[in-house]
């Protein structure tokens, strides 16, 4: 097991100014971080990498898609700029040398149809992501594609939805991962949410039920960690929590209160928290 922090808590594109954020966490305990990808091009990241080398940490990256690059278009243009889109994280990834791009890339945040995913919408994000599944095996990087709760989009909602899509992909590259944030809210029963994913996950976000602090909220930890040990789960458990630091991101996170007294904190007692879980 290995523990990762999401940057987003600081910002939405690392550069030079968060590089001694990187030796804090790394004196914290840390295994490695998740890196936002949002912008910026190869040059930029080698520099980032050189960074993470210094500190000794690893990486995984997190990016979206937009209503302009969305793999359940119908319009094909659309569906292009979002394979244009997606095998860009994922070059980027390559350049940071990250294990893994995670994030909910297979359709647009905050978009929704009023009804549920069509033929045709699953249809179109299977073409897509097995193609860019076809470039992540290129680049030595794998997809970690993350279901959200059903207020933040209609497309993926629930670990069946995930593990049903990992299976249309069928792809050695293309693999799903388990959010506690989402999962507190969709699943019925968070063991076997875990269990029937076991073949299928490769990756998880270790977040409060209300973003702030992990284990200071009402997510069922005890049972997600005695889940993830069953299941023999070997890869990062990554804090994300989000604070109003950032007003894009605190809008489309719907942070409006402080959830935490200081980012410290959060990366501080969260490392705590998760090695004295898994320890038990």
């Amino acid at each position: 097991m290995k523990t990762g922090m999401n940057l987003l808590l600081w910002t939405a594109h690392v550069t030079e100014e968060h590089f001694p954020l990187l030796e804090k966490l790394k004196k914290t305990g840390f295994d490695g971080v998740e890196i936002p990808l949002f912008d910026g091009k190869a040059d930029h990241y080698k520099k980032v990498k050189k960074a993470l080398n210094d500190n000794g940490l690893g990486a995984t990256t997190v990016t979206v898609v937009s209503p302009e690059a969305s793999p359940i278009s119908p319009d094909v243009k659309v569906r292009q700029s979002a394979l244009d889109r997606i095998k860009w994280a994922l070059e980027m990834t390559g350049v940071l040398g990250g294990e893994l791009l995670a994030g909910p890339y297979h359709s647009a945040l905050g978009v929704f149809s009023g009804q549920g995913p069509t033929a045709d919408e699953k249809k179109h994000a299977v073409e897509v992501l097995r193609q860019a599944a076809d470039f992540a095996q290129q680049v030595n990087v794998k997809m970690a594609i993350e279901y959200l709760n059903r207020f933040e989009c209609y497309f993926l909602t629930t670990a069946q939805d995930a593990k049903n899509l990992v299976r249309e992909v069928n792809h050695p590259w293309f693999r799903t991962m388990y959010d506690t944030f989402h999962a507190n809210i969709e699943e019925k029963c968070i063991t076997q949410a875990i269990a029937s994913m076991e073949d299928t996950y490769i990756h998880v976000h270790i977040s409060e039920n209300d973003r702030g602090t992990p284990g200071t909220g009402h997510v069922h930890w005890a049972e997600t960690f005695q889940a993830l040990k069953k299941a023999r789960y070997d890869g990062w458990l990554t804090i994300e929590s989000f604070g109003r630091a950032l007003p894009d991101l605190a809008a489309a996170t719907k942070v409006w209160r402080d959830l935490f007294p200081s980012a410290e904190e959060v990366y501080t007692k969260g490392y705590k928290f998760i090695q004295d879980n898994w320890k038990s």
